[in-house]
């Protein structure tokens, strides 16, 4: 990987921090590619040549410059970066002073660095009656509706993040009630698949005719007006993986959500949501929708909390000051 960092003291330190973080931490490329990017422009904005630079000043006036940035115009009107992008930064500078200390360089103290206050983050759902409209939209019997059915059903049964539903492999065994996937970090985790969600997948692999080893596939030849955007009758080279795209996945949720006649904004993300929260809602304890999640720190998690904190009333009718 090559790191466009200058070549000062600092420069090198930094190239080695995203090294350690690519081979010891085992972070993905896309991660390492952010932080380079949040790394060399606190270094080009501060001018920090030597660890030593770095001072109450600096990290002031990079924090002044980071909320000045201009992020474009939206509805007429010029918007700066939103903090919680400014704390990608702040937390990348953070964990490079970290990594400075563990290795005996004298730098600022990353404990000193806070992070801008957010307003409390909120959650896209989808009523229990949508998500029911958005499960039923593909109900054709073509190896595209059944391909596209199996996707839903499979985002709802296991919570899983895009990327990891991409990457499944054909040789997924419908005889298990569960699978293992790779997530965020090289982590591996157990998901458990629904009798509708194996029901599905069976239905859509009987009806492939292909030998791909992705689990989900492009379909040459889709019908016109298809959501993919792929060209009637495309044909494969050889030795050209059929593998979905992120992209095209989004299209196609988008693309049922529309057809179920749901006005709201419908991603794979928001079905991860409502994986977790019908968890919640049904009696599930917080850790047990960490791991299904593949979450590694229970913060993360605890967003969903609030989401069910409307049932705690009538908990608290319930049960509170009964042996009075």
């Amino acid at each position: 990987m090559s790191h466009n960092i200058q070549q000062t003291t600092l420069g090198v330190l930094a190239r080695q921090y995203l090294e350690y973080l690519e081979i010891e931490r085992g972070r993905s490329l896309k991660t390492i590619e952010n932080y380079e990017r949040y790394i060399t422009r606190f270094l080009a904005a501060s001018g920090a040549k030597e660890p030593a630079d770095i001072d109450d000043e600096m990290i002031r006036s990079f924090r002044l410059w980071l909320n000045r940035q201009n992020a474009g115009v939206r509805e007429g009107r010029q918007e700066t970066l939103k903090k919680k992008t400014q704390n990608y930064y702040l937390i990348a500078i953070r964990s490079f002073l970290k990594y400075l200390r563990k290795r005996g360089v004298e730098s600022y103290a990353p404990e000193k660095i806070e992070l801008a206050k957010i307003a409390e983050r909120t959650i896209d759902l989808l009523t229990p009656q949508d998500l029911r409209r958005l499960l039923d939209a593909p109900n054709g019997d073509s190896v595209k509706e059944l391909r596209d059915k199996a996707i839903l059903e499979l985002f709802f049964s296991t919570g899983l993040r895009l990327s990891e539903l991409c990457a499944l492999s054909r040789d997924i065994d419908l005889t298990r009630d569960e699978i293992s996937v790779r997530g965020k970090g090289e982590k591996v985790r157990v998901v458990f698949l629904s009798e509708d969600a194996k029901k599905a997948v069976s239905a859509y692999l009987k009806k492939r005719t292909d030998m791909d080893d992705a689990l989900f596939v492009r379909i040459g030849g889709l019908e016109k007006g298809s959501p993919l955007g792929i060209q009637k009758g495309r044909s494969f080279s050889d030795g050209e993986s059929m593998r979905l795209t992120p992209r095209s996945i989004e299209r196609m949720v988008k693309f049922y959500a529309a057809k179920a006649g749901i006005m709201d904004k419908v991603t794979p993300h928001i079905l991860r949501h409502s994986f977790a929260t019908d968890l919640l809602y049904n009696g599930a304890d917080i850790r047990s929708v960490q791991m299904m999640l593949g979450h590694s720190n229970i913060s993360t998690t605890q967003i969903y909390t609030h989401i069910t904190d409307s049932e705690l009333r009538s908990v608290h009718k319930k049960f509170h000051g009964k042996g009075k």
